[in-house]
C-alpha cells in the first residue's frame, strides 16, 4: 500500500489517521501521517473515466460542467477590459478628451507612449495578480481566493469610471488588473480538476469561449456608443463592467470547491461531499472511489515539502513550468495581438469609423463560432495537433498580410479591403486553434500538487511577453510612428514561426491521459513526440 507522508505542525509527533464514515482518513496539510487507500477502487475509477464517451461524460457531469462554465465566465472581465481599452484608443470622443491633434492624421489621437501605457496598465496589474494568486489559492482555495478577487474588482472599477485624466486610466487598469491575474491563474487550473478525463478539453476551452464573449459584448457596446459627442461614450462602457463581480460571487459562494485541492489539503471528507456534488455518486463510480484516483495520483508527487516557486524550477517540473510558460507567452506571437486591437487595425487599414467597429464585432462573433468549433477538433484530434498547425497555418496569413500592405497605399480600396480581410481571418483562426488548444495544454501540463502555482507563474509569463508586444505593436501601427500597418504581419509571422516549432519539438500530446498517467510520463522523460504511442498501464504508479 501506499503512504501520503506530510509534515506535522511545529513538528508534532507522527500521528495515526482516524477512519471517516468512508474509511478514509480526515487530516489536515500540515499533519504527517500514514494512510492507505483503495487502490482497486482508485484503478476501477480512473478506468471508467476512460471508457466513457464525451457525451456519456457530460450526461454523468452535468454539475461539474455548469461550475466550469460559472469559473470561466470571470474570463469575460479580463477579456472586457482588454478590448475596452484597444476599443476606447479608437473611440472619437476618448481621443478628444485624452489624445492630442495630430496633423499626419487630421484628428485627435491617443499618442503612442499612451497608447502603449493604457493597454500595458491591465496587463502590468495581471503579472502582479497572478504571483499572488499561487500561495494564496494553495491555502485558501480556488472559490475564495477567486471570490476575494470579484470583490476587489467592484471597488477598483469606482476609481477607473471617475478617472479624469490618462493617468488615473493608467492607474486604474493597473488595480484591476489584480484581480485579473487570479481569476485567468484559478480558472483553467479549477476547471481541469472538477471535470472528468473526457470534458478536460471543452472545459477549458470555454476560457477562450468566453474570452470572445467579452470582445462580443464590448464590440456591442462600444458600436453603440462610439458616436456620442460626450462623455457617456466611454463612461457607461466603463460602467457596464458592474454587471459581472457580484452575480458571479453569488454563484462561486455555493459552488463546490475543487476536490483535486480538498484532498492535497487532507479534507478527504469534503471532497468525497464534493465530488458527490459534481456528479460523481454513482452505482459505477462512488465518491470514495473517485477520491482514492485522486490520492494515487498525488501519492506519485508526495513530498514533505509545502509547495513552493523554487519546485517549478527543479527536476520535470522544470520542463512542465516551460511547457506552461511557452505556450502562454506563444499567444502573443501568433497574431493575438492583431485580434486584440481588432478596430484599430481597421482604421490603420483605411476604414471608416462604423466600418471598423462593425468589422470588429463581426471578429469577435466569428472568434466565438470557432472556439465551438476547436471543441470538436480537440476532440477528434488532439491538443498537439490543433496547437501546432494551427500556429503554421497563421504564419502562412501573418505573411499573406504584409504582402498585401506593400502592394499599395491604405487609400488603395482593394489593398485596405485586402488587408481588413487577411487581418480578421488571421484573428479568427487564431481562436480556432492555437488559443482554444493552449488552455487544454495549460490546464493539464502542470502537475497536481504545484498546479496553482504553475498556472500562476504562466500567466507572469504571458505578461512578461505581452507587455513589449503591446509597446511594439502600437508603434507599428500608430500614424505618430512607424505605421507599418499590415507590414506588421511580417513581423509577427517571424515570431509565430518560431513559437511554431518549439511547439513542435517540445509539446506532448495529452489526450485522452489521465492527471496519474500525464505524472508517469513526465518522470519518464517521454519524448513530446512519442507520448501519443506510448502506452502506460492501468496498474503503472511510476
Amino acid at each position: 500500500m501506499s503512504n501520503i507522508n506530510e509534515k506535522p505542525v511545529g513538528g508534532a509527533a507522527e500521528i495515526e489517521a482516524q477512519p471517516s464514515h468512508t474509511g478514509g482518513p480526515v487530516y489536515d496539510h500540515d499533519e504527517k501521517m500514514n494512510v492507505d487507500y483503495n487502490r482497486t477502487g482508485a484503478i476501477d475509477a480512473e478506468r471508467i473515466e476512460h471508457d466513457m464517451t464525451v457525451l456519456q461524460a457530460v450526461r454523468a457531469y452535468p454539475a461539474a460542467s455548469f461550475w466550469a462554465f460559472v469559473m470561466s465566465c470571470t474570463i469575460i472581465m479580463e477579456s472586457y477590459c482588454v478590448f475596452l481599452m484597444g476599443q476606447f484608443i479608437a473611440t472619437a470622443r476618448f481621443c478628444q478628451d485624452f489624445g492630442v491633434f495630430s496633423t499626419t492624421a487630421n484628428d485627435y489621437i491617443i499618442v503612442a507612449s499612451w497608447q502603449s501605457a493604457f493597454q500595458c496598465s491591465g496587463p502590468v496589474g495581471a503579472l502582479i495578480g497572478v504571483f499572488i494568486a499561487g500561495p494564496i489559492t494553495s491555502r485558501i482555495g480556488y472559490r475564495w481566493a477567486t471570490i476575494g478577487g470579484l470583490m476587489f474588482l467592484n471597488a477598483f472599477i469606482f476609481i477607473f469610471y471617475f478617472g479624469n485624466s490618462q493617468g488615473m486610466f493608467f492607474a486604474a487598469q493597473i488595480l484591476e488588473g489584480i484581480p485579473w491575474g487570479i481569476f485567468i491563474a484559478n480558472a483553467p487550473a479549477y476547471c481541469a480538476e472538477i471535470v472528468p478525463l473526457r470534458l478536460r478539453a471543452p472545459a477549458t476551452q470555454m476560457l477562450q469561449l468566453f474570452w470572445a464573449v467579452g470582445s462580443i459584448i464590448v464590440g456591442g457596446i462600444t458600436y453603440h456608443y462610439q458616436n456620442r459627442d460626450d462623455p457617456s461614450a466611454y463612461r457607461i462602457p466603463i460602467a457596464l463592467q458592474w454587471m459581472f463581480p457580484t452575480p458571479l460571487a453569488i454563484l462561486l459562494f455555493i459552488a463546490p470547491e475543487s476536490p483535486w485541492w480538498l484532498v492535497r489539503r487532507g479534507r478527504l471528507e469534503e471532497a468525497e461531499k464534493a465530488v458527490a456534488r459534481l456528479g460523481r455518486a454513482s452505482a459505477n463510480d462512488s465518491p470514495a472511489d473517485a477520491v482514492a484516483m485522486m490520492r494515487r495520483t498525488i501519492e506519485l508527487e508526495k513530498t514533505e515539502k509545502k509547495p513552493s516557486l523554487v519546485e517549478l524550477w527543479k527536476g520535470t517540473d522544470l520542463y512542465r513550468t516551460l511547457i506552461v510558460c511557452g505556450v502562454y507567452a506563444s499567444q502573443n506571437l501568433t497574431g493575438n495581438l492583431i485580434a486584440n486591437q481588432a478596430v484599430f487595425f481597421f482604421k490603420q487599414a483605411g476604414m471608416a469609423d462604423n466600418t471598423a467597429f462593425a468589422l470588429g464585432l463581426i471578429v469577435s462573433a466569428l472568434q466565438w463560432i470557432m472556439v465551438m468549433l476547436s471543441w470538436i477538433l480537440t476532440t477528434y484530434l488532439g491538443r498537439r495537433t490543433i496547437y501546432v498547425y494551427g500556429q503554421f497555418i497563421n504564419c502562412v496569413f501573418l505573411v499573406a498580410l504584409g504582402i498585401a500592405a506593400c502592394t499599395g497605399s491604405n487609400t488603395n480600396t482593394a489593398v485596405s479591403n485586402a488587408q481588413a480581410a487577411l487581418g480578421l481571418i488571421v484573428s479568427v483562426l487564431f481562436c480556432l486553434g492555437p488559443a482554444p488548444a493552449s488552455w487544454v495544454i495549460i490546464g493539464e501540463t502542470s502537475s497536481v500538487r504545484l498546479r496553482p502555482l504553475t498556472t500562476g507563474v504562466g500567466r507572469g509569463a504571458y505578461y512578461i511577453v505581452n507587455i513589449p508586444c503591446i509597446f511594439l505593436s502600437s508603434y507599428m501601427l500608430n500614424s505618430d510612428k512607424w505605421n507599418l500597418g499590415g507590414k506588421s504581419g511580417f513581423v509577427w509571422a517571424g515570431t509565430a514561426l518560431f513559437c511554431s516549432v518549439l511547439s513542435w519539438l517540445y509539446i506532448p500530446e495529452m489526450k485522452n491521459r489521465s492527471f496519474r498517467e500525464i505524472d508517469i510520463l513526465f518522470t519518464r522523460k517521454v519524448p513530446a513526440r512519442k507520448w501519443k504511442t506510448t502506452v502506460v498501464d492501468i496498474d503503472d504508479d511510476n
